[in-house]
């Protein structure tokens, strides 16, 4: 099986270019992912950092922990709701929120929104975004969190 392609000869015309636009969302502020799939973890990484993030990564809830406590300067936590260890996202979020109760949340789930935040409520600053989602859903969630 063959596929034949149109073959354009000559110049370029200006409508036929393609600029790639990159806004930056973000202003160098810091962002803590947590997350145990370490592809998820690349991709949310990859497009915050594309987005003018600072990014730091943990795979489970003590060693966000660890994280929280070298970085105080972490504007936002972004977290699955189901992680390993005996700490779910909840209520690592929680326990950080005790410290530090300026931190906002980002929790993302394959899960029903009801069914990951429990009770179905959402304490100020905390917010939930359901997988599959868009990278450009989230970089437009995360600036409206930080900027709220």
């Amino acid at each position: 099986m063959c596929l034949y392609l149109p073959r354009h000869m000559g110049p370029v015309a200006e409508s036929e270019t393609v600029e790639s636009e990159r806004i930056d969302h973000g202003a160098g502020e810091t962002v803590l992912i947590v997350d145990d799939e370490a592809t998820v973890r690349m991709l949310v990484t990859e497009v915050l950092t594309e987005n003018g993030y600072n990014v730091l990564e943990a795979d489970n809830a003590p060693s966000a922990m660890k994280v929280i406590e070298a970085s105080p300067n972490i504007a936002l936590l972004i977290t699955d709701v189901g992680l390993p260890g005996g700490m779910n996202g909840r209520q690592l979020a929680e326990a950080i929120r005790m410290r530090r109760k300026d931190l906002k949340v980002l929790f993302i789930t394959g899960f029903a929104e009801n069914a990951a935040v429990s009770s179905g409520h959402l304490e100020h600053g905390m917010e939930i975004l359901t997988k599959p989602f868009a990278m450009s859903a989230l970089a437009n969630r995360v600036r409206k969190i930080l900027e709220a």
